[in-house]
């Protein structure tokens, strides 16, 4: 009776199963990237799916903040109102605001109008430049 035992493990003998053909393995290691493409993804779009929630929140907060300033605003003129009609008619101190918010109204109207002739196009212009001059550098190059 005679034991069969694998032969010794040496240099010309390999211990481990990777015998498996090149195709396999990339075929494999293209299956396990795409896996993990895909976790990633899934991984990114919970992110953002949850700072979108955020987002929303913080959005409404700032927008019921601004209600509440805007109705502070309103409580403001009529202070400002109630404290000019102690020496004037009621009236009269009511038409003072009302022509004081006017000038500032139209003071920011102008200013803005000033701001967005100067923003005018809406086009990034040197952004524009730097491309066409990119690509003339290239067409330069390619033709050497």
């Amino acid at each position: 009776m005679s034991t069969m035992q694998p032969p010794p493990a040496g240099p010309d003998r390999k211990t481990h199963s990777t015998d498996e053909p090149v195709s396999e393995l990339v075929q494999r290691a293209s299956q396990q990237l795409t896996e993990l493409v895909r976790g990633e993804m899934r991984l990114a779009q919970a992110e953002m799916k949850e700072k979108g929630k955020r987002y929303g929140k913080g959005g409404g907060l700032f927008g019921g903040a601004g209600i509440v300033g805007f109705l502070m605003a309103q409580a403001l003129v009529a202070t400002a109102i109630a404290a000019l009609a102690v020496p004037l008619p009621v009236w009269a101190a009511a038409l003072i605001v009302t022509v004081v918010l006017g000038v500032i109204a139209a003071i920011m109207a102008i200013s803005g109008k000033k701001q967005v002739d100067q923003a005018a196009p809406p086009t990034p212009e040197q952004t524009v430049e730097s491309v066409k001059a990119d690509v003339a550098e290239i067409k330069e190059s390619a033709q050497r």
